[in-house]
C-alpha cells in the first residue's frame, strides 16, 4: 500500500525561511533538509525567487523548490501548527523557552508523530528572526556555536537542525503515540486568542496607562506553556468576550455593538 508522503512525520514538519535575502541560500536549503529525509520549504517574503541561483546551489534537490510555497508573512506560513521553533544566534527580548538542537529534534518528532504540523522557522540571514517574529514562536532554538566564531551560515543551520530531526526519528521508530482526544490548538487559533486578550486588557483598561508589552509577553508564555486545547480556547475567549460586555456597560472598552475580535457583539 502506498503512503501519502503527507500523513508521515517527516510530511508534517516544514522549514521556513523569513525574508531570505540570497537565492542560492534558498537552494542551499533545499538541499540541506532533501538529504535529511524532509521536503516541505515554506519561503516568507523572500527577496528572490524563484532563481537560477537557487536552483544552483539546491544540488538536485528541485523538486524540493518547485514544490516551495511563497507566503507574504511568518503567520500565513504557520497557521496550522501546532509548534513552531524558532531559530535564534542569541538570547532575544521575548520570553520563550530556550531548546539545544538535540532537545529540540524529539519534541518536534514527538508532536508530528502525533500528528501535529510543525515548523521550524529560520530569519533573514543578516537581522535572524526579529522580535515579533519570535514572539509567533512557541519555543527558540538555539545552536551552541563557538562564541569567538558563531556565524553560522543559513543554509548551515538549517542543516543542523534537519540532521536532529533525522536522528530524533531513527532513534525513535516505532509507532506514534496514541493521539490525544483534544490536540493543542493551532498557531492560528493560539493567535487569535493573543489579539483577543490584548483587546480586552485594554478595553477593561487593565494596564492602566503603563506599557502593555511586558505582560503580554509574560501572558503568551504562560499560555504557550499551557498548551489550550480549541475547546480551552472557546472558554478562555468567552471569558474574555463576557469581560468586554461588562466594561461596555461600565462605560469602559467599544462602544455597545461594536464586534469583539471572535465575532461577538
Amino acid at each position: 500500500m502506498t503512503v501519502d508522503p503527507a500523513s508521515t512525520p517527516a510530511g508534517r514538519t516544514r522549514f521556513v525561511l523569513v525574508r531570505t535575502s540570497h537565492p542560492g541560500n534558498i537552494g542551499a536549503a533545499a538541499r540541506a533538509i532533501r538529504t535529511m529525509g524532509f521536503g516541505r520549504l515554506v519561503l516568507v517574503a523572500p527577496y528572490r525567487f524563484p532563481d537560477p541561483e537557487a536552483d544552483a546551489f539546491a544540488a538536485g534537490a528541485v523538486d524540493v523548490l518547485e514544490r516551495a510555497i511563497v507566503v507574504p508573512d511568518l503567520a500565513a506560513a504557520i497557521g496550522d501548527c501546532r509548534l513552531v521553533m524558532g531559530a535564534t544566534a542569541r538570547q532575544r527580548n521575548v520570553a520563550l523557552r530556550e531548546h539545544t538542537p538535540r532537545e529540540a529534534g524529539p519534541r518536534a518528532v514527538a508532536e508530528a508523530q502525533d500528528g501535529g504540523e510543525v515548523a521550524l522557522v529560520f530569519g533573514n540571514e543578516r537581522t535572524g528572526l526579529e522580535n515579533d517574529e519570535l514572539a509567533l514562536c512557541h519555543a527558540a532554538v538555539h545552536i551552541p556555536a563557538d562564541p569567538d566564531y558563531s556565524s553560522l551560515n543559513l543554509a548551515q543551520a538549517v542543516q543542523v537542525l534537519a540532521y536532529e530531526l533525522r536522528v530524533a526519528a531513527l532513534g525513535n521508530p516505532t509507532a506514534p503515540p496514541p493521539r490525544k482526544s483534544d490536540p493543542p490548538a493551532d498557531a492560528g487559533a493560539m493567535e487569535g486568542f493573543f489579539q483577543h486578550l490584548a483587546t480586552t486588557l485594554d478595553d477593561i483598561d487593565f494596564h492602566k496607562g503603563r506599557s502593555p508589552e511586558t505582560i503580554l509577553l509574560r501572558l503568551r508564555k504562560l499560555f504557550l506553556r499551557a498548551q489550550p486545547d480549541e475547546r480551552e480556547l472557546r472558554v478562555l475567549r468567552g471569558i474574555l468576550s463576557d469581560a468586554q460586555r461588562m466594561a461596555r456597560l461600565a462605560g469602559y472598552g467599544p462602544k455597545a455593538g461594536t464586534p469583539t475580535p471572535d465575532g461577538e457583539g
